[in-house]
């Protein structure tokens, strides 16, 4: 069977590269045959074979005794499915399993309700209850994790011999990006094109109409976007421009200082992300928020402006019944806030609901050509420093992102019940699919590979890959991925600036707040000052500094 990845071309990319700066493995003559093999079989993907590496596995695992069958248990959050379809699918994969390597996979969900505060209670009991823990460094705490002794450490060693492809097909570079203390904890999900960078999606179509031949590309195009649309609502079947819940603040400050600084942001120190550097200094710390009245004003006058012309709902601070993106979808809002992720449905699906209609998408950033590439462990895979088959646990984790059968069934279900492929090798779903008894739940966020991704036939690809290249054209590599901070000293004044922001950027990000743009920003940054700005700037520069270097 064929299958047909992101591009071909991006596939030769990924094999000309993923294998020039590879860490060496522990035996030298059987890791040099292995990684032949490996190289290989992922060679195959340029062609649109599915690679396969049953003989590395033959060789590395041979000698691993598996005469025990275990359990392994894999962490992640997500509400635990209410139907019977992901434990048939697991019935299948564990037969696969049971054959491989004698094991069987369970899943162990983490509700979304207080989620992360019950997801780090069951690492930190290190009871035997968990084995493979997925995991990320900007919005599941693997950095504090690995630090409190959560997370096992992986050594080379006994990566090579328990999870070889992976281990293989990982750069140096990433697996140090993997490190704290010089010691790798993660395995990174670092072939997998995502791009979860913020904008709007737009009506293009009604671009066009307001004079914006192009499309919008600037926030500006933006304000005289929604103003067109405002007046018109009616005529084009407008019910509210944009229903925004309010709950988007923080991301639309982030994506105006995108779009009018070369400022990078640090991830995983507040929501905000607040903190970063500058493209042309990036290990000076920085906060724009902070520094830049200019830049705010003008961010609190366009904001203001949106209100008043009627973007969103005058109730738009506690408008939670708010559904804007299924509206958007059926052609009752004109813009949807999220990541380019979402555009790619949203550009895919409107069309089908409404007949002519164009999906375009303003990222935020596009004005400067600023945006980051994600952070490879924005999705990770950990081994619990408590599992009691840490070796299984590798071999179980290397089947399940690069055995073809094994990924098909944890991340799309079984073969003619959730998914099956058309006659251009497109992923489909079949007609007597029943969402509500047949859906399953993996979250299988930290192992998906490009090598062995399916497309989705429902997608306008030719739209998403136009979109990809351009981001991928303009992006810069995340650049703190080596940088753990230590918090401890500075938690109390980040949590207060962090409530000072939400405080103040509720009102200025939907134009609610009294007063002049001039005198809410300056009200702002002097309540960040207060609250310890200056304070966690220097903390943050003093440890950066001793992981970059002097800036200077």
């Amino acid at each position: 069977m064929k299958k047909k990845f992101l591009a071909s071309a991006l596939a030769a990319s990924m094999v000309g590269t993923m294998f020039a700066s590879m860490p060496a493995f522990a035996e030298e003559e059987s890791s040099s045959a292995a990684a032949e093999e490996v190289t290989s079989a992922a060679a195959e993907a340029t062609t649109g074979e599915v690679p396969n590496y049953d003989d590395v596995w033959a060789e590395k695992w041979a000698d691993v005794d598996t005469s025990e069958h275990v359990v392994i248990n894999y962490m992640t959050p997500g509400d635990a499915p209410t139907n019977d379809a992901t434990q048939k699918m697991l019935d299948e994969l564990n037969a696969i399993l049971t054959e491989k390597v004698n094991a069987e996979l369970q899943i162990y969900y983490i509700g979304w309700t207080d989620c992360l505060s019950n997801y780090n209670l069951t690492l930190a009991r290190m009871d035997g209850s968990v084995d493979l823990v997925g995991t990320a460094t900007d919005w599941l705490d693997a950095w504090p994790n690995a630090k409190n002794g959560a997370f096992l450490e992986l050594s080379d060693e006994m990566l090579a011999k328990y999870a070889p492809v992976t281990y293989e097909t990982v750069p140096q570079e990433d697996w140090d990006l993997c490190k704290y203390n010089d010691n790798i904890y993660l395995m990174p999900e670092d072939n997998y094109a995502q791009w979860t960078n913020h904008g709007f999606a737009y009506r293009l179509d009604f671009a066009k109409l307001a004079g914006l031949e192009n499309g919008v590309h600037s926030w500006e195009d933006m304000t005289t976007y929604f103003k067109y649309v405002c007046e018109h609502k009616d005529e084009l079947g407008i019910v509210t421009p944009w229903d925004s819940d309010g709950s988007a603040y923080a991301t639309m400050a982030g994506g105006w200082v995108s779009s009018h600084s070369d400022f990078v942001a640090i991830d995983g120190l507040s929501s905000a992300a607040l903190w970063g550097g500058t493209k042309d200094d990036l290990y000076t710390i920085v906060s724009p928020y902070y520094t830049d009245a200019d830049m705010m004003v003008e961010f609190a006058k366009t904001m203001k402006e949106w209100d008043e012309m009627g973007v969103w709902k005058t109730d738009v601070l506690n408008n939670t019944s708010a559904d804007n993106r299924e509206d958007f979808k059926i052609g009752k809002t004109a813009a949807e806030q999220h990541h380019t992720q979402t555009w790619t449905d949203l550009v895919s699906k409107t069309p089908e609901n409404v007949p002519g209609a164009e999906v375009g998408f303003f990222w935020f950033g596009e004005e400067e050509k600023n945006v980051t590439a994600l952070n490879i462990t924005h999705g990770a895979m950990a081994v619990s420093y408590g599992s009691e088959n840490p070796e299984r646990a590798l071999m179980v984790y290397d089947l399940l992102r690069n055995d073809a059968e094994c990924y098909d069934l944890i991340n799309y279900g079984q073969k003619g019940v959730q998914w099956d492929v058309n006659d251009e090798g497109l992923r489909t779903v079949p007609e007597s699919y029943n969402s509500d008894t047949e859906s399953i739940t993996t979250n299988f966020w930290w192992g998906r590979n490009d090598l062995l991704e399916i497309r989705d036939a429902t997608k306008d690809w030719d739209k998403i890959d136009v979109m990809y290249k351009e981001l991928e054209d303009a992006s810069i590599g995340y650049p703190y991925g080596k940088f753990v901070a230590n918090v401890d000293d500075i938690q109390s004044y980040i949590n207060n600036i962090g409530e000072v922001n939400t405080n103040y950027m509720k009102q200025i990000a939907s134009g609610k707040y009294t007063g002049t743009a001039e005198e809410i920003v300056a009200e702002y940054q002097q309540a960040l000052k207060d609250a310890g700005m200056d304070i966690v700037i220097e903390e943050l520069q003093k440890q950066l500094t001793e992981v970059y270097g002097d800036a200077e």
